[in-house]
């Protein structure tokens, strides 16, 4: 029995396998254990692996490409087209096996455990960070039920909260200033676990000779440094900057027929926190691009551009610019020079 594709359906206990012969038949079709999947894999001759690129994946991939195999990790949007009749599990194998000989077909390439371990700690800090949000946005609207009002800022709310607790004109009940002190202190921890996350990111940042070429350009800093590189690697993926621009949704939706061409908003594809630490980049970049030298050529193109757009615009537009800058650096493997962007 001969197998040239092996199509893999992950599930928490249980993978669902097809595989293929060189001219695309059915040759196989079994369920294995995680135990039993991975010596199925270590006793099959090289071959071709596929799963979707879904939790899980980039383990199976380590694990086959450790054993001579081709992993490939498929978006299961472009798998979805493949699935005969109705769905099932080995249905979805043999759909993923079929997507996986086509030429064309996409895939996403296998993540090494040290970069799937930083953007696992980049999850973490979003989790943090939209905890610690929401505990603010309850703390003041308790203190809202009894007149007290804070603005919407986290430094404001860490200096007048111990006030607020410790006025004893404002009427508040003794077991609600017991909970604001709770939450107070569940707070604070949320912010020593976030500084120290951000000090681990910065030195990994400025050891890791990758991110130190990204620091070299503007808006980039050891969060988004280090987050791009969790989730794009040495950006060999991508053919071309734009590439990545348009994977990261930053590149104008495209709605065209008939010849007719059609552009709206950003697509917003790809990864959602990149593109939005790339975007939150580009602002700190406007911010203070006019301190740039007049010849610089970033600061020109950002003038030429703000000269004829709407600020929202320029921001989205300088976030793509520095996604090209980013694919640039990291292909190339030099710094970034201001004196090489185009005017």
């Amino acid at each position: 029995m001969s197998i040239a594709t092996i199509g893999i359906d992950i599930g928490k206990s249980k993978f669902h396998v097809c595989g293929l012969d060189e001219h695309g038949h059915v040759t196989l079709r079994k369920m294995f254990s995680r135990t039993a999947l991975i010596r199925f894999l270590a006793n099959t001759p090289p071959a071709r692996v596929a799963t979707e690129a879904c939790a899980g994946a980039h383990f199976i991939g380590r694990k086959a490409e450790s054993f001579g195999h081709e992993a490939r990790l498929l978006p299961a949007q472009y798998v979805k087209a493949y699935v005969k009749s109705q769905k099932n599990d080995y249905a979805d194998a043999e759909a993923i096996a079929e997507a996986a000989t086509r030429p064309t077909m996409r895939s996403v390439p296998v993540k090494p455990a040290d970069r799937q371990a930083l953007q696992l700690l980049h999850r973490q800090r979003s989790g943090w960070v939209a905890e610690r949000t929401a505990l603010a946005n309850r703390i003041r609207a308790m203190l809202l039920e009894f007149g007290i009002t804070i603005p919407k800022n986290l430094s404001q709310l860490r200096k007048q909260l111990p006030l607020v607790i410790e006025d004893a004109e404002n009427e508040l009940p003794d077991r609600l200033r017991q909970l604001l002190m709770e939450l107070w202190d569940d707070m604070m921890r949320l912010d020593e676990r976030l500084t120290s996350l951000n000090s681990e990111l910065d030195i990994y940042s400025r050891t890791d000779p990758q991110t130190k070429l990204l620091l070299s350009i503007p808006g980039v800093g050891p969060i988004v440094a280090t987050a791009l590189i969790s989730g794009i690697g040495n950006a060999s993926a991508f053919r071309k900057g734009r590439d990545l621009a348009a994977w990261l949704g930053l590149v104008p939706r495209q709605y065209s027929t008939g010849g007719k061409t059609r552009l709206l908003g950003i697509g917003k594809r790809g990864n959602r926190h990149l593109r939005m630490l790339l975007i939150h980049g580009a602002r700190s970049v406007l911010r203070v691009v006019g301190n740039r030298r007049e010849d610089d050529g970033l600061r020109r193109w950002v003038e030429r551009v703000t000269a004829r757009k709407h600020p929202n615009v320029v921001v989205v537009a300088l976030a793509n610019k520095i996604a090209r800058i980013v694919h640039a650096v990291l292909r190339h493997q030099v710094p970034f020079e201001a004196r090489l962007v185009s005017h």
